[in-house]
């Protein structure tokens, strides 16, 4: 089963990186996943099966996505139209 990521999880992988930070960030979601480290900022992109492979433990939970029949700029463009009409 495929681990359920999300935009701001913050993960532990079994090695650490070069700089001795072993958490990363979630930054990029899709096939590929794009970490950044939490010691050191740096960014890298691992194929979502190295990610699966990598990661010992999810330590932090980032934001739940918008519902997929709510899209998440809904309420602008009713701002926005709103401000038109006057």
């Amino acid at each position: 089963m495929p681990l359920d990521l999300r935009l701001d999880d913050v993960l532990r992988l079994r090695k650490p990186h070069p700089c001795g930070g072993y958490e990363w960030r979630v930054v990029r979601l899709g096939a590929d996943i794009g970490l950044q480290c939490r010691t050191c900022e740096r960014r890298v992109l691992l194929t979502r099966r190295e990610v699966e492979k990598r990661t010992k433990t999810i330590v932090e939970r980032g934001a739940a996505s918008p519902p997929p029949d709510s899209p998440a700029g809904a309420g602008k463009a009713t701002e926005r139209q709103s401000e038109h009409d006057r």
